[in-house]
């Protein structure tokens, strides 16, 4: 309950016991005094109104049925280790005490205890929140401007600038972001960007490649397992959600799931709780997910592969990363990056590029996108006995004459209507990376249209 007449300001404060006439009282007081209340009977409702009201203190009552109140404790400083929690207890002891401050307990008062006291013991734990909160908040933000000065994910194109501008302003929040494109293009870099600039940045990146293992194993990877629950699973183990607990998580080629997975981890991002293999109590974990994929998800989910509520829960924000082909202007500074960490790893000076060198990087179209441009560069620097990489020190690939494009300057004598509008589809699918919903965007139509056009010309 809250007091209308309390200051936005004034501290949030959640009472837990489980006698209605106590939860009463200190629901006036509190609300007297200037506080703003919340009650919860008992310590199973504690639990569940701390992830509720996300409270910045919690008093409660030690000695209740079902869940006691070191177990809420315990809860609070899971969910936030922020919030001071104050025990209250009729039977105080130096041994209970003590294992109440060793818990993490800010205060531990014994009952009965006069209302003033209560109120300063308060008044100290809200001015403890207050200042530990603007710390941190200080520390994130200086740890945000450097990071984004000094690690910035490379790239002065425009389309890049416009990926990186996204992330850094979504990275302060808890929002879930989908980050989208073509295999080596860099997700995974961004996630780690986004995770660094964010509150979380304290606390573990943990990742997972989702299409790598079968579906059983990566149940047990996601949600941990409990000992006996299949074979071999000869102690509990704990799953990556959990393992990521107050920092981030990230699910590469979400796409990958089965049906299966994908509704158990609906449940995650709706609920905020696992269920570990052959369990039957669920686990909170308060736990930021990213998430990322090749594939085209609306595509997916119009063939059944992905469920349409996953896609939306992950989608809050979505973040696409071009094509390397789609930003050439970036090649150069790539490539010198590549080169300089290379030359690092092997302790000798940087190499350059041989001008023939850099104009076929420059002109080739990278289908693996920048995970194969560091590769390529790896391979040159290791067959390059001198200061610069020559033309032949590259792939047969890079350097081999390249076929025609799909719109070129050559046109047939008569060229048919009908030809001119599937060779300009096919090559703005091409830029698109192959989304169709983007791709019938960027063409001012509707998907159906675009559809029915690749069908009849029979690249559906």
């Amino acid at each position: 309950m809250t007091a209308a007449s309390a200051p936005e300001t004034a501290p949030r404060v959640l009472v837990v016991d489980d006698e209605s006439g106590i939860l009463e009282t200190l629901r006036i007081l509190l609300k007297t005094e200037g506080f703003i209340p919340f009650t919860a009977h008992g310590g199973r409702q504690g639990i569940e109104k701390i992830d509720e009201i996300k409270p910045d203190i919690v008093l409660t009552d030690v000695r209740m049925p079902d869940v006691t109140g070191v177990q809420v404790l315990s809860h609070a400083r899971q969910a936030d280790s922020e919030i001071p929690v104050i025990l209250m207890t009729a039977q105080a002891t130096l041994q209970s005490a003590m294992q109440a401050v060793n818990e993490g307990a800010f205060y531990y008062i014994q009952k009965p205890f006069r209302n003033d006291e209560l109120v300063a013991i308060l008044k100290r734990a809200a001015e403890h929140r207050r200042l530990r909160v603007e710390n941190q908040s200080l520390k994130q933000e200086i740890r945000r401007r450097d990071k984004s000065i000094g690690s910035r994910p490379i790239g002065r194109s425009k389309s890049w600038l416009e990926v990186l501008r996204l992330a850094e302003t979504v990275a302060p929040t808890d929002s879930t972001v989908l980050i989208t494109g073509e295999s080596g293009t860099g997700k995974e870099v961004v996630a780690r960007y986004i995770h660094d600039l964010s509150t979380r940045t304290d606390n573990s990146f943990l990742s997972i490649n989702c299409g790598a293992l079968p579906e059983s194993l990566l149940e047990s990877e996601l949600f941990g397992h409990v000992k006996g629950s299949f074979t071999g699973a000869v102690k509990d183990k704990t799953g990556l959600f959990a393992a990521a607990n107050n920092g981030t998580f990230f699910l590469d080629e979400i796409g990958e799931t089965t049906p299966s997975t994908q509704v158990k981890l609906l449940r995650v991002l709706q609920q905020r709780e696992v269920i570990p293999v052959g369990a039957t109590e669920p686990v909170s974990v308060n736990t930021r997910v990213l998430a990322a994929t090749n594939r085209d998800l609306e595509e997916e989910i119009k063939r059944g592969a992905f469920r349409a509520d996953l896609f939306y829960r992950l989608n809050v924000i979505a973040v696409h990363l071009p094509p390397l082909r789609q930003r050439t202007d970036d090649i150069p500074l790539l490539a010198e990056s590549f080169l300089a960490r290379s030359a690092q790893v092997r302790n000798e000076a940087p190499k350059g590029l041989a001008e023939d060198t850099l104009d076929a990087l420059m002109a080739y179209g990278w289908p693996g996108n920048v995970r194969e441009l560091e590769n390529a560069l790896e391979r040159a620097v290791i067959l390059s006995p001198g200061a610069k990489i020559q033309l032949d020190a590259l792939p047969e690939r890079v350097t081999e004459r390249r076929a025609e494009p799909l719109v070129s300057e050559r046109t047939p004598v008569t060229p048919t209507l009908e030809a001119i509008e599937r060779a300009y589809i096919q090559w703005v699918l091409q830029n698109e990376g192959g989304n169709k919903s983007r791709a019938a965007d960027m063409l001012g139509i509707d998907p159906s249209t675009l559809y029915r056009k690749l069908a009849r010309y029979g690249d559906a």
